[in-house]
């Protein structure tokens, strides 16, 4: 194995604080053409990016994400200190990102079938074409010195997302991904691989 690519693989960590300083738009364009090259069903290449990067469409976004997310905990009757503290966060992560990617999926070049079985599969197929484009990115990110995280938000307020960034109507928001040169370190362990591995 290169060592290379096991050091980008081992290393990579979910990054949520970043320093007050811009991306290249050139190393973006680098990421996400690397994105490109992940495998997809039928080799369709359901995934679109939209790149979110003027300050005043980020606070716009943060800011309609964090109403419905206190909207939705208020429904569940999470104490105020609690739901504060949980739109907070997700603020501050969101705005202080020097970037951030929508990765959204689209249905349009799938196949189509007349029944739901089917039907489900290929939408399954097009969720794990784009989820690979998502790994690509996030190693590519970090391959090149950027701090990332995955943040599966999108997924409770896709219309709140497709509204505030103005999204074609086939592209189905799946995750944001923010992006910025670290301002932190992490560690994290994961589990034995006998623990989560069968062989047969």
């Amino acid at each position: 194995m290169d060592d290379r690519f096991t050091e980008v693989v081992l290393s990579r960590r979910s990054i949520r604080a970043y320093q007050n300083r811009p991306i290249p738009p050139a190393v973006i364009e680098e990421i996400l053409t690397l994105a490109m090259w992940a495998p997809s069903a039928h080799n369709r290449q359901p995934w679109r990016f939209a790149v979110v990067h003027s300050p005043a469409h980020q606070e716009q976004l943060a800011r309609a994400m964090g109403e419905r997310l206190r909207a939705d905990l208020t429904a569940d009757g999470v104490p105020p200190e609690v739901i504060d503290q949980d739109t907070q966060r997700s603020y501050t992560r969101m705005t202080s990102a020097a970037v951030m990617v929508c990765l959204c999926m689209s249905m349009i070049d799938m196949d189509t079938y007349p029944d739901a079985k089917r039907s489900q599969a290929e939408r399954v197929m097009a969720i794990q074409s784009t989820a690979m484009a998502g790994q690509n990115l996030l190693l590519a990110a970090h391959a090149v010195g950027l701090g990332a995280c995955w943040m599966c938000a999108p997924l409770f307020c896709p219309d709140v997302v497709q509204a505030v960034l103005e999204l074609p109507s086939d592209w189905e928001p799946q995750a944001l991904i923010t992006l910025g040169y670290p301002a932190q370190e992490r560690e994290r362990t994961r589990e034995p691989l006998e623990t989560h591995t069968l062989w047969r």
